[in-house]
């Protein structure tokens, strides 16, 4: 295993556990020699990792230290690669770009021989024909990171138009379509709504009573419980 790897396996096992752990059971776990885990606990915190302890106390890392990008691993990577192409071409224009952005905002920070497993990537991602989006999905995106309510004129399945006032969640990204998980309040439950159908979006500043957090999670139990039944 390369010094590199290793040393981010350290740092994920340390962040695994709240409590000191003992430099023998972060050997046993990590696959080394208490000398070398000793050797890579100092490296760790001569790049500022803040991992307090001693040999035969134990040691906790604490919160709030960031990995460097150049610690990555080589799996890391390819999941990186993969999630950012993907994004290029399922999403919005918008976020596609952002996606790529991000990529290279990654790729300027790392080591040359890691930067070259970004541009020899085998991980190719075929583009799917999904069905044009009438809805702006930025506006949608700012909603419901803003947990603002939208009012939505949308066109169901037979073409019958209905306006909406709804609490917007989540956006979902399917194989053909994209959609919108909101509360109704017209129904007064959780709704789906394919961003092909939505012909208007009408941005409120009235911010939903409920958060989002809370909406998503009990969407997941009801799409649990359909599940199970």
């Amino acid at each position: 295993m390369a010094r590199s790897e290793r040393l981010l396996t350290l740092l994920q096992t340390l962040r695994r556990h709240r409590l000191p752990v003992s430099g023998a059971a972060l050997a046993s776990e990590t696959g080394v020699s208490l000398r070398t885990l000793y050797r890579d606990i100092a490296s760790l915190q001569a790049q500022g990792a803040m991992i307090e302890g001693e040999a035969g106390v134990g040691y906790v890392l604490k919160p709030g230290f960031m990995l460097p990008p150049m610690m990555f691993s080589q799996d890391e990577i390819e999941a990186l690669v993969l999630g950012s192409r993907w994004v290029a071409k399922a999403a919005d224009p918008r976020l596609a770009v952002a996606g790529s952005d991000a990529l290279a905002k990654i790729a300027a920070v790392l080591p040359s021989d890691l930067r070259e497993e970004i541009d020899t990537s085998t991980s190719i991602v075929v583009k799917q024909r999904y069905a044009e989006d009438r809805a702006d999905l930025a506006a949608i995106r700012k909603a419901i990171r803003m947990e603002r309510v939208l009012e939505l004129t949308y066109s169901d399945e037979a073409g019958a138009i209905s306006v909406r006032r709804v609490w917007p969640f989540a956006l979902g990204y399917f194989e053909r379509t994209r959609l919108l998980m909101a509360w109704c309040e017209l129904r007064r439950d959780f709704r789906h709504f394919r961003t092909d159908r939505i012909a208007e979006i009408v941005p409120h500043d009235t911010r939903y009573p409920r958060r989002r957090a809370v909406l998503l999670k009990e969407w997941r139990e009801q799409q649990e419980m359909a599940t199970d039944v």
